[in-house]
């Protein structure tokens, strides 16, 4: 068997030209555009990274993007003032606060002050809270995008047996609430999980979400499971080089599982797109303009 590749850039490119057709007509109705505004503390290299592309990819989509510069040694009173005055502004519908911050900013402080309503990222407890008893709210990126995808390749998940390796408040726990929405049954494994292997080998779908380069290997999977690598891994290619790698060896695993994501390529690309799905969802709300429930 060899798997089918779940093409990550593929969806998203999809579905951000579905945002960006929602989006203009959101702007012909509300005489604004959707405007994201992303605050970026200190000058970590991969942070600024993505955030420049978060800028480019918002405007892409016809919605308004602002970046807001903070240095590395702001206080956390300042940037919860920041966060305030961006809770007030009506022509700011999503808010992201690029994590990590500096060691001096209580991370889950700064998460908790974002008006619940512009919490774009999904992290804000009222969100956690509202994807736990099945609540509309908004929902983390990655988790939602690996969703978008496995419900792409498989259709009905009702079920089904899934295994999610990691048990992060951004990947691990919102994807098994996900899960257990498409009436899964949902297994949460992590490092103190006790026979790891043959946890994972019962799973009809696997998410694979440890940062732990090609830790999952083939003797772990279900023939003809699917199989989310949620890992971004840069590893030593020698001669000086690097190359990125998942959490899941792939060359291996692909001769075992049914459908698989590869990385880079597959779920990557999907966290910006669905954060430009959850602002233009937030835009609708904040402006009262309606949005047909299946359309994005």
């Amino acid at each position: 068997m060899t798997a089918a590749i779940i093409d990550g850039k593929a969806f998203a490119e999809t579905l951000r030209e579905r945002v960006g057709a929602l989006a203009a007509d959101f702007s012909a109705k509300a005489g604004r555009r959707p405007g994201l505004t992303v605050v970026l503390v200190g000058e970590d290299p991969a942070s600024a990274v993505y955030v420049r592309s978060k800028g480019k990819a918002t405007e892409a989509a016809g919605m308004k993007s602002d970046t807001i510069r903070l240095p590395a040694q702001t206080s956390q009173d300042a940037l919860l003032e920041v966060v305030r005055r961006l809770n007030a502004d009506d022509s700011v519908d999503g808010i992201l606060v690029q994590l990590p911050l500096p060691k001096q900013i209580d991370e889950q402080a700064i998460i908790a002050a974002i008006d619940p309503n512009k919490d774009v990222d999904g992290f804000h407890p009222v969100n956690a809270g509202r994807l736990a008893t099945g609540l509309n709210g908004f929902v983390p990126c990655t988790p939602l995008g690996c969703l978008m995808l496995l419900k792409d390749r498989l259709g009905n998940l009702a079920g089904k047996g899934a295994v999610v390796i990691g048990r992060s408040n951004i990947v691990g726990k919102p994807m098994a609430q996900l899960l257990l929405g498409e009436s899964c049954t949902v297994t949460i494994a992590h490092s103190k999980t006790q026979n790891l292997p043959a946890v994972v080998r019962r799973a009809d779908i696997v998410i694979a979400a440890v940062g732990r380069p090609e830790m999952i290997k083939a003797d772990w999977i279900k023939p003809g499971a699917a199989v989310i690598d949620v890992g971004i891994n840069r590893i030593d290619a020698g001669e000086g080089k690097t190359r990125l790698v998942g959490d899941v060896a792939f060359d291996e695993v692909s001769e075992v599982a049914g459908a698989f994501t590869p990385v880079p390529g597959g779920v990557g690309p999907m966290t910006i797109a669905v954060l430009l799905r959850n602002t233009l969802v937030a835009a609708h709300r904040n402006a009262g303009v309606p949005l047909e429930k299946d359309a994005i």
